[in-house]
């Protein structure tokens, strides 16, 4: 069973994609942006901009009945790899325990100029 998942308190999507979609018990949410859905700003600076990407995540598994707990897998893309202590210290205030499994790494660029973008499957 394959269910679109889109909550309004995250930002649309900027493209032909879902925010997330549900395939049974597993959910796949999309790249997420620091746009704050409510203005359709980024915050400055890594760390605001890594929040509000976890935060947008957060809206998401939400919406679909997860939270951050059922994650298992995440991606986060750094336009710099040099802001990776910085985001991992905001990382690690969602993920506390059982962390999930994650890929990090430096891109050349990502959407809307931002710093940071987080994926996550999580699975219930």
């Amino acid at each position: 069973m394959k269910k679109i998942i889109a909550s309004p308190a995250a930002p649309k999507a900027v493209g032909p994609y879902s925010q997330a979609v549900q395939a049974d018990a597993t959910l796949y949410v999309s790249g997420q942006l620091p746009i704050d859905a409510a203005t359709g700003r980024m915050p400055d600076g890594i760390e605001e901009q890594t929040r509000q990407s976890l935060r947008n995540l957060g809206h998401i598994l939400r919406e679909a009945g997860y939270d951050y707990a059922d994650v298992v897998k995440t991606t986060v893309l750094l336009q710099d790899i040099a802001d990776f202590g910085a985001m991992n210290a905001v990382y690690a205030e969602c993920f506390t325990k059982d962390m999930p499994a994650r890929m990090c790494y430096q891109v050349a660029r990502l959407p809307m100029g931002a710093l940071v973008e987080i994926d996550a499957v999580a699975v219930k």
